[in-house]
């Protein structure tokens, strides 16, 4: 449910733009909302759409309360209206004009505004972008869209020179183990681990706090790696056989190495525990310092980004996979 800007983490100086455009009746007709996937885009969109179309509010936050607010939080308010389309690579032409462009002229129906959320906006084509651009450049007066991308390079110079962009940037480590801790309930240690994962991102983090596989995943990824000095080729090549199984998600065990190497060099230059993101792996941590050389732990933490750059250019996923684990096999010490 849409709570407004108080459920967003981070991104205070976007919601301070956006609240201070409200406030000094500033408001564009046309944003750009940047940001990976999970960045927070559709939230941040949707805390606007309903702080623009409040109607008792004492300040530029949305009350909350009133039918207005209750009716964006449900996603039934007739001037806030949704882009969709039915290919999933795909926003044809028809679909913006029969959904907007045919429809801007059509006044709110009770609100100042008319708010048009355009998520996935990459995948607009070109006839589409050039359609939309057309309405962004004479747009009505009451009439606002936002546009919501993980790959803005790919809209039209054009679209891109007409709004406002505003990038959601990647949120500090700390704020995801607050939010991972207070509102998904996970325990400090578990917290630590998820945040350095997700990267500055609360949907990843929110993902990966309520994913019972990816769960288990990090569990097999972390006896994998404390059982590795010790496993013979047979038992790597049975490893590789059960990522493949799960090949989809492998970037997520490449994350998991990369984190936990980087937790051993750490370790070895400055043998400080309270920053390790796996400190309670400590004892098996602290043997592979002991064991590697800073250039063996380099050199793992490499293979790791090679074997990544050879996944995305297609190169076997098992060959790719093996090089790596025999790679982690032969540096790792203990």
């Amino acid at each position: 449910m849409n709570t407004g800007f108080e459920a967003i983490i981070g991104h205070e100086e976007v919601v301070r733009h956006l609240l201070t455009a409200i406030e000094n009746d500033r408001v564009s007709h046309a944003y750009l909302f940047t940001g990976e996937k999970g960045s927070g885009k559709k939230m941040m969109a949707d805390a606007f759409a309903m702080a623009l179309e409040c109607r008792d509010r004492s300040g530029p936050e949305p009350c909350l309360m009133c039918p207005s607010c209750r009716k964006a939080a449900d996603h039934n308010h007739p001037d806030i209206l949704y882009v969709t389309h039915e290919k999933p690579n795909l926003i044809s032409v028809d679909e913006v004009r029969a959904q907007l462009v045919g429809t801007a002229e059509i006044r709110p129906y009770e609100s100042r505004w008319k708010v048009y959320i355009v998520d996935e906006a990459e995948k607009m084509n070109p006839a589409a972008q050039n359609a939309i651009l057309k309405t962004i450049e004479e747009p009505p007066s009451y009439v606002v869209i936002l546009l919501l991308s993980e790959n803005p390079d790919i809209l039209l110079p054009t679209i891109r020179s007409r709004v406002v962009t505003l990038p959601l940037l990647p949120v500090s480590d700390s704020e995801v183990e607050d939010f991972l801790k207070e509102e998904e309930h996970v325990p400090d240690y578990e917290a630590r681990i998820l945040a350095a994962f997700a990267r500055g991102n609360i949907g990843r983090a929110h993902l990966a706090a309520s994913d019972d596989e990816f769960s288990k995943r990090k569990e097999k990824t972390l006896a994998l790696i404390r059982n590795i000095h010790e496993m013979d080729t047979a038992g790597l090549k049975e490893a590789v056989r059960l990522m493949k199984e799960d090949e989809e998600h492998i970037g997520e065990v490449m994350d998991l190495i990369r984190m936990w190497f980087r937790d051993v060099l750490y370790f070895k230059a400055a043998a400080d525990i309270d920053q390790l993101v796996f400190s309670g792996e400590i004892g098996t941590i602290r043997a592979q310092a002991k064991a590697s050389s800073y250039g063996d732990l380099q050199e793992i933490i490499s293979a790791a980004d090679r074997t990544e750059d050879r996944l995305r250019a297609n190169v076997n996923f098992e060959l790719a996979m093996e090089l790596l684990l025999f790679e982690m096999r032969e540096h790792c010490r203990a």
